[in-house]
């Protein structure tokens, strides 16, 4: 999952709980005002950084109107601080126990992170102060209806230990008569069926299902057969690339493809997770990626990001979309593939690779990640977990995650990780950046991201990364949004999402 924030703003300064209301001037109130007012504007504008910055300037000034910590939760909810957004709505709300507003700000982040039944209960707590209020009463039905359809599918869930890839008769799905776009050839990916899935996507074009279920089904077993954790060898000087979150960003992809080349065995790709959701062509990215790992599967990576789960996708648009273009028996066999994508690679034995993090805890090495067992959704906390969710942070030590999920870590935890373990530096992806890339703890922490103008809103560029393997120094390139057909970010995400 994407974030723009960095660990600058806190969701708490340690000054609003040393005033006392008493000392909190009629200027300090007035300023607040003005402040907040310019938070708004910031909000408005779609510029959640500043807006944070102005809400925390506000805060310090007067810690004691419910509203600017409201305020603030909404602004964390649109960078996916859900974490700080939590912890900004209950100090609301322990201001003002009838500041319905951040009843809902609590609720939306409980629902991004999946935790349902703890979003129905602040939805519950609305309606029962306001009964008649018909918005409240639908996010409560909304939410209702999430946690009754997640508990019926628990109930039906087989236990037999079959897994739908088993049993699907792949025979019976027929091609349709007039298709005219690419074919498998003896149900296998070759080069000539990517270059004309390439066009036929781009004219937005569906693959049948039946080429959808085989290469899915062929993408899961060769998953299945690698560990957790997938060593590289780059032989001397040789090229090879690291691209970060794309987010069903198509377009964008081909883009990546055209400026630094098409995969192949002369030219070996590693993706970095959250190839989906947000993005509306998130069918196209998976597809066009999985074919090429079948195609080119020792010069071709991927690994998981924290948005190829169940609950990501349930929430940010890739089930809605595959339910759209396909069915939702799809959906099950994307979460299948997606349970067996590895964790972490390993470059050369110098460069860690992960989507998100480093640990909670100093003792972790690379043989801890090669057997961690993924074929599973990620649990709320240990290796797993925080591979996929954790971000680095500029402070000594470990915190909280800003996002509710994984930790926090700063310079001094990647220095002795890399120590640990004999290695240079880690790559990770997962947040926003400006300039599509940053380098922090002194430069031994990458994170590249290459989604440019992320959700057609942020603005920034996009990144990957070229490495050679006589010289494993970084080289970032850069590169700007291309124009894609009319359909907008999140257009297949929950419905849930329309409602606030």
């Amino acid at each position: 999952m994407a974030d723009s924030m960095g660990n600058e703003s806190t969701t708490m300064e340690n000054n609003e709980e040393l005033k006392d209301p008493s000392s909190i001037t009629d200027d300090d109130k007035k300023k607040a005002e003005e402040v907040k007012e310019q938070a708004n504007t910031y909000f408005k504008n779609e510029d959640y950084t500043k807006a944070i910055e102005q809400y925390t300037e506000a805060i310090k000034l007067n810690p004691f109107v419910a509203a600017y910590f409201g305020n603030r939760s909404f602004a964390y909810l649109r960078t996916e601080c859900f974490g700080y957004a939590l912890s900004d709505a209950s100090k609301a709300l322990s201001l003002d126990k009838n500041y319905l507003k951040a009843y809902y700000r609590r609720a939306s982040a409980n629902m991004a992170l999946g935790k349902f039944k703890l979003a129905l209960k602040d939805f519950e707590a609305v309606t029962k102060v306001r009964p008649s209020d018909k918005d409240a009463k639908n996010k409560y039905e909304e939410c209702n209806k999430i946690c009754k359809r997640l508990a019926f599918e628990k109930a039906i869930a087989s236990d037999d230990g079959k897994c739908l890839s088993d049993t699907i008769d792949i025979e019976s799905l027929a091609i349709e008569p007039n298709y005219d776009g690419p074919h498998l050839v003896d149900g296998k990916v070759t080069l000539e069926f990517i270059d004309n899935l390439v066009v036929a996507y781009k004219e937005q074009k569906k693959l049948p299902k039946k080429y959808v279920c085989q290469i899915l089904i062929q993408a899961k077993k060769l998953f299945s057969e690698q560990d957790s954790l997938v060593y590289i060898e780059v032989p001397g000087k040789s090229k090879f690339t690291i691209c970060g979150d794309i987010h069903g960003q198509y377009y964008d992809l081909l883009n990546i493809f055209q400026m630094n080349g098409k995969p192949s065995e002369d030219n070996p790709y590693l993706f970095n997770g959250d190839f989906v959701d947000r993005g509306s062509f998130s069918v196209e990215c998976i597809m066009t990626l999985l074919s090429y790992k079948l195609l080119y599967p020792k010069h071709f990576f991927m690994a998981r990001g924290n948005h190829e789960s169940l609950t990501m996708n349930q929430m940010y648009g890739f089930e809605g979309e595959v339910k759209s273009k396909y069915s939702s028996q799809l959906c099950e066999l994307f979460t299948e593939v997606f349970n067996w994508l590895p964790l972490a690679h390993c470059i050369n034995k110098k460069i860690l690779v992960m989507h998100g993090g480093l640990f909670s805890s100093d003792d972790v090495t690379l043989d801890d990640i090669a057997k961690t067992y993924r074929n599973k959704q990620p649990p709320d906390n240990g290796i797993m977990c925080e591979l996929l969710w954790s971000d680095p942070q500029p402070q000594l030590g470990r915190a909280p995650s800003k996002r509710g999920v994984g930790v926090q870590f700063g310079p001094d935890i990647t220095k002795k990780f890399l120590e640990r373990n004999k290695l240079d530096y880690v790559v990770r992806s997962h947040e926003v950046k400006n300039e599509g890339y940053e380098e922090m703890h002194d430069g031994k922490c990458i994170t590249v991201f290459s989604a440019p103008n992320y959700c057609d809103t942020m603005g920034n560029k996009g990144a990957f990364i070229n490495i050679t393997g006589d010289n494993l120094t970084p080289k970032f390139t850069t590169y700007e949004a291309v124009p894609h057909p009319n359909v907008k970010p999140m257009a297949y995400a929950n419905p849930f999402f329309g409602l606030f």
